[in-house]
């Protein structure tokens, strides 16, 4: 850890140093040079017969050009820096109207005079370096209309016969070339005494290319197996994962050897040539598409299987992918070696390395045809197999590469279809175009694909098969990398040149604008870096202050907690100003946005801004600290941590309850330890009517003095409360040292009252009530009661029915609940 930060400060200091180290020393530019070479550019861009090949070289002189002259936009650096503190030491200029003192303001005027002289250089780099853009998007601007003109160029249609008389012709005479020069018939007799100091050398290149590319690709193909089986279970999948790559690595050592056999007897000639120069990467092609099927589709999986799909559908497709890997393959070795180059690929480049033999625009439409047909074909069988990904899942715990690959599936269907109807109407390079640029996007899209799975299981292997980690938040990161750098290979597969990359890739360096702001990646790198610096020394100080220096002092918890929570939030804003001063981000272009902020502040985050201040007022205040016991907000427990925005509360049945800092300063908060832990409990007793209360009072208080928490000093209070409906109420005050321990207490106190009043004879009542009917006679076997509302009503006087609940029970049909009875109580 100390070593990658150290690594990172040099990084801040060099990145800090640059600009400056790199003013100093900017080259002289000659612009009168200049001139004459700009001139020459813009007229090139203006001619339609200019050349590609010289297009492309002028835009190399003028990008060079461009570097030169942009080291010029910072000479005088510590200079101009100089004059306008100069500049600023005099105070602001007078306002229209205002004058100021003769020797201020003949100071002034020179000192503006030394600045604008130091600024020329600068404003006429800055005036070449946009003269130099310029040129160069007129140049780009250029190629990309020809190549757009070439790509949409209309041959003759492949499915005419004249076409194919062509197509057969070219092939004819391709075949003648290649087969004369295999039979050695323009050989001469001097042949053989020059091959023979060679043939050693031949036999022994030969013999170990066709020992790799047989018995050595049998034994890497089941080496991954193998090793397998030895390997941990965590560090399987690496070691077959890269293993496995050597199933690309052994073959193409093998065509290697074979290819400098080959070119070591001398016999290549102009028609071989060409097919050995362009056959390594067709190798490659070839043996990393069987790679890629073997890994992404395996027959039978070692590990796990990338995609979860039948087997049979797998399978499926990894003889699809083996089928148009070979004519990807094929494809490249004939459109390198034979097949006129298309617009796609040209770039401005001569046509070098290339058989002696003219194809005709309609023969190349012929072989191009013939490639796509099948590779359409089988396109559009992948692609049906790709598109049910989400719908014939082995699981239905799908990641977001089965629904790119469905997608992908879907367009694939149609992509190749669509290649061949343009390449079939004469549109050849636009087919092409269509066609193998789109596997070869699939080809790369499914080795992110397994280089994410590797990145998993390299994780999985380090952290030795911890819980969650193939899912972890360092190999998503790599993940999403790897993901940003193959943006530039896509590119690539879709036509960029490398000049285009690299144009982009300085624009990038330049950065942007955002509100008269330039963030660039060097300055993001520099205020990343010093803020982490910034961050890790305020976590450091915090660590010490909390474990070594404010133990010593005479704050209590609280406080020390305090202290450091505020030593972080001060630390953190300091290594946010430092860092955003060392990146060069001038605060006050954001002061229209912070105005905006402020205004959405008081609308809409007050009640964040609110729990923040509340924060703050309670780290200085404190009138909560951590380990106090409060209530509030109907919540009760221990204070466990106080942050900017809420205050964690754990209760006592263990729950974690998250207040806001503002209900602890706007609303009622009872704290039960914030001085001291002394705290009274209050224990209710009641006893039935006719007992002794001072015999009542007597026991209490032997009770209470007697349990070895309950303070003597004040003695336990036993106070005569009411006459209650139903009991003699008697309350229970005692003090307790530690009013945490009032719940066990009272439980403790509770047990024993039980156990003397029953020894005592001191009876302990029960809620008694008497229950009056008003209509006794509707009740089932109430016939005695029945003549009383008659007697009543002669004059009579009824009996009142006056029946306790006991008795109510006994008479069948009476309702429980008083509230049922429809008589008040009494």
């Amino acid at each position: 850890m100390l070593r990658h930060l150290v690594a990172a400060v040099l990084l801040a200091v060099l990145t800090i140093m640059a600009a400056p180290l790199a003013a100093q020393q900017s080259p002289q530019v000659n612009y009168q040079t200049w001139e004459v070479v700009a001139e020459r550019a813009e007229a090139l861009t203006t001619s339609p017969q200019a050349p590609n090949a010289e297009l492309a070289q002028t835009r190399a002189r003028i990008a060079d050009w461009r570097d030169r002259l942009q080291a010029g936009t910072t000479v005088n650096a510590d200079r101009i820096a100089t004059l306008r503190n100069q500049i600023d030491a005099l105070g602001p200029p007078p306002a229209e109207g205002e004058t100021e003192a003769e020797e201020v303001a003949a100071r002034r005027a020179e000192l503006n005079q030394q600045l604008a002289t130091a600024q020329a250089p600068r404003m006429a780099a800055a005036e070449a370096v946009s003269r130099a853009n310029s040129i160069i998007s007129q140049i780009d601007e250029v190629i990309r209309q020809r190549q757009a003109l070439e790509l949409a160029k209309q041959s003759p249609s492949p499915l005419l016969p004249p076409s194919w008389g062509a197509g057969l012709r070219d092939a004819a005479a391709l075949i003648e070339g290649v087969g004369a020069e295999v039979a050695l018939q323009n050989a001469g007799p001097e042949l053989w005494p020059q091959l023979r100091p060679q043939l050693p050398l031949v036999l022994g290149y030969l013999v170990a290319a066709i020992l790799l590319l047989t018995l050595g690709r049998q034994w890497v193909d089941s080496l991954p197996s193998r090793l397998s089986v030895r390997a941990s279970e965590h560090s399987r999948a690496v070691v077959t994962f890269v293993v496995s790559l050597g199933q690309i690595a052994i073959p193409m050592l093998g065509v290697y050897l074979g290819i400098s056999a080959i070119q070591a007897t001398g016999l290549p000639g102009p028609w071989t040539t060409p097919f050995l120069n362009a056959l390594p990467m067709s190798a490659v092609i070839l043996f990393g598409g069987l790679w890629l099927a073997r890994a992404l589709l395996p027959r039978k999986a070692i590990n796990y299987t990338s995609l979860q799909m039948p087997e049979e559908r797998r399978v499926s497709a990894a003889r699809v992918v083996v089928a148009l890997t070979v004519l990807v393959a094929v494809h490249h070795l004939l459109t390198r070696a034979v097949l006129p180059l298309s617009g796609l690929y040209e770039r401005g480049e001569a046509q070098v390395g290339r058989v002696p033999l003219q194809i005709t625009e309609a023969g190349a439409g012929v072989w191009h045809f013939l490639l796509i047909l099948p590779a359409a074909a089988f396109m559009f069988r992948l692609g049906n197999i790709l598109r049910r990904l989400t719908r014939e899942a082995v699981t239905q715990d799908l990641s977001y590469r089965h629904w790119i690959m469905a997608w992908a599936g879907e367009l694939t269907r149609i992509v190749g279809p669509l290649a061949v109807i343009v390449t079939a109407a004469g549109y050849v390079n636009m087919g092409n175009l269509m066609a193998w640029p789109w596997l070869y996007s699939l080809a790369l899209v499914a080795l992110l694909i397994l280089l994410q799975d590797f990145i998993a299981d390299l994780s999985n292997m380090v952290q030795h098969g911890a819980e969650g980690a193939r899912e972890g938040l360092a190999a998503l990161l790599v993940g999403f990398a790897l993901i940003l750098l193959s943006v530039p290979l896509f590119l690539m597969i879709w036509g960029a040149s490398t000049t285009e990359l690299l144009e982009y890739w300085r624009r990038f360096l330049t950065g942007i604008s955002l509100g008269g702001v330039t963030l660039s990646p060097s300055a993001i790198l520099t205020f990343l870096i010093v803020f982490a610096v910034g961050f890790l020394l305020t976590r450091g100080l915090q660590g010490m202050m909390r474990s070594s220096i404010l133990p010593k002092t005479r704050l209590d918890l609280g406080g020390q907690n305090a202290v450091v929570s505020g030593l972080g939030y001060v630390g953190i804003v300091l290594a946010g100003l430092l860092a955003v001063t060392s990146a060069g981000i001038d605060l006050s272009a954001f002061a229209i946005v912070a105005g905006a902020l402020s205004l959405g502040i008081g609308f809409g985050l007050q009640n964040i801004v609110s729990n923040f201040v509340s924060g703050i007022i309670l780290l200085i205040e404190r009138p909560v600290s951590v380990g106090d016991w409060i209530s509030a907000g109907g919540q009760q427990g221990i204070v466990k941590k106080i942050s900017v925005r809420s205050t964690l509360v754990e209760t006592f049945d263990k729950t974690e309850v998250v207040v806001p800092n503002s209900d602890l300063i706007s609303q009622p908060v009872t704290n039960w330890t914030r001085h001291n832990k002394i705290g009274r409990i209050i224990i209710p007793v009641g006893v039935a009517y006719g007992s002794d209360t001072r015999k009542v009072e007597r026991v209490l208080r032997e009770i209470a003095e007697d349990h070895p928490l309950v303070a003597i000093d004040p003695p336990p209070a036993i106070l005569f409360r009411a006459l209650g409906p139903d009991s003699l109420d008697f309350e229970v005050r005692a003090i307790l040292a530690d009013v945490g321990t009032g719940i066990a207490v009272t439980s403790d106190l509770l047990h024993a009252i039980v156990l003397r009043f029953g020894e005592e004879g001191i009876e302990i009542p029960f809620a008694q009530r008497d229950i009056w009917l008003r209509n006794p006679e509707a009740l089932p076997g109430g016939r005695e009661h029945r003549g009383a509302p008659r007697e009543a009503a002669a004059g009579g006087r009824a009996p009142d029915p006056l029946l306790t609940r006991d008795d109510a029970h006994e008479l069948p049909g009476l309702p429980d609940s008083e509230g049922e009875a429809g008589g008040p109580d009494r």
